[in-house]
């Protein structure tokens, strides 16, 4: 007799069986790389780099070498060990600092893709991006004077990139690790028409608005958010406004708009008598300050709203930075302690804004948006023959 099995109904109850797709070796690509800058930013880069190297390699046959690191006197050459080291001294030679030898060193003959990553926030670093770029090293950022600074060198960088032999990427320049510029990119290229940018973009002044209930002089948290870390050693750069008009301009230039920091529209919240002093002798006269916020605090809570830092970029390039009172309902009024939030708003985001939002402040986020943009860039790399 012969036995046959009837077949099994399938239970709902079953557990369901993973499918997997059919195993492949990855294409093998090499990316040579030289960091400038080993501080907080680049320090945690470079433990990022080192901690996935062997899954990148595994994953996506990906090889990342770290020819070297610059720091602001010395550079140290040869560092690709085998753990991508992230410290310096790992080092085999070091000497005293060379920009365009360090470039050479990287872009050494045998390399066929060769990446230089910024996280200074040097002029000097700045202004040669576009003979880097010409010579086919690729270069990621978050220093904001590139994107920001002259016109006619963001033109030049952009010309450079123009023969498709390197790339340029710089999305931590605005929010740090958050998608912002990527977002920005991906609608235009899709064909979607901006109609305007409003945002959150500074995560010190976030936190400060977030704070600010009248119970404490504005003075006060500010030396709080000092002793934190929040803002720069010079709280100034955060209150007038100027790192967001950068990041305006960085925004509009991706967009296509031909703008510059001297046309970005911006409310200091530094008052004149405080803005010339030399750093010890404002911070003596913070409570300067308090008067002007309290006033800015009473007139948002007359009208039952908020207070928040807001920059805006509309499509024709009018640019603003500056305190806005925002209704309760606002989205912005409901952020949280350093969080930066974008709202675009386009055609076909028209009626509901497209929002990004989260930290936008601290080495390690802005080291992972640095990160990504290498990643970009290495995915688009030629496989090795």
């Amino acid at each position: 007799m012969n036995i046959v099995a009837a077949p099994i109904a399938e239970s709902p109850f079953a557990p369901a069986v993973a499918w997997m797709p059919p195993a492949r070796t990855p294409r093998r690509r090499e990316l040579t790389i030289g960091v400038i800058g080993p501080g907080r930013v680049g320090g945690a880069l470079l433990e990022q780099l080192r901690a996935a190297q062997p899954r990148l390699e595994r994953a996506m046959g990906l090889v990342l070498r770290l020819r070297g690191i610059v720091a602001s006197r010395q550079m140290w050459l040869d560092s690709d060990d085998p753990e991508l080291n992230a410290r310096q001294d790992g080092a085999q030679t070091w000497r005293p600092n060379d920009l365009d030898g360090f470039a050479a060193h990287v872009r050494c003959d045998n390399a066929r893709h060769a990446l230089l990553v910024d996280c200074s926030a040097s002029e000097e670093v700045a202004s040669r991006y576009p003979g880097w770029l010409a010579a086919g090293i690729h270069v990621v950022t978050p220093n904001k004077l590139a994107g920001s600074g002259p016109l006619a060198r963001w033109q030049a960088i952009h010309a450079a990139c123009g023969g498709g032999n390197a790339r340029f990427r710089q999305e931590a320049t605005v929010c740090a690790g958050l998608p912002v510029l990527q977002t920005l990119r991906d609608l235009l290229d899709t064909g979607d028409e901006l109609i305007d940018i409003e945002g959150m973009f500074s995560g010190t002044l976030a936190w400060l608005c977030n704070r600010h209930d009248g119970r404490q002089p504005f003075s006060a948290l500010l030396r709080e958010a000092l002793a934190l870390g929040y803002t720069e050693p010079d709280p100034r750069a955060d209150l007038s406004g100027t790192d967001v008009a950068r990041k305006l301009v960085i925004l509009a230039r991706e967009a296509g708009l031909a703008l510059s920091l001297e046309d970005v529209l911006v409310e200091s919240l530094v008052p004149p008598t405080l803005s010339e002093l030399p750093l010890e002798a404002c911070m003596e006269r913070l409570h300067e300050l308090d008067a002007p916020l309290a006033a800015k605090l009473a007139e948002a809570r007359a009208g039952g709203g908020v207070l928040r830092h807001v920059g805006r970029l509309d499509r024709d390039g009018r640019t603003s930075v500056r305190l806005k009172v925002l209704p309760p309902g606002h989205a912005f009024a409901h952020t949280r302690l350093t969080d930066n939030v974008v709202q675009f708003h386009t055609a076909r985001y028209r009626d509901n804004p497209l929002q990004v939002q989260g930290p936008g402040a601290g080495p390690a986020v802005t080291a992972a948006g640095v990160f990504a943009d290498l990643l970009r860039i290495a995915e688009a790399l030629e496989a090795r023959p």
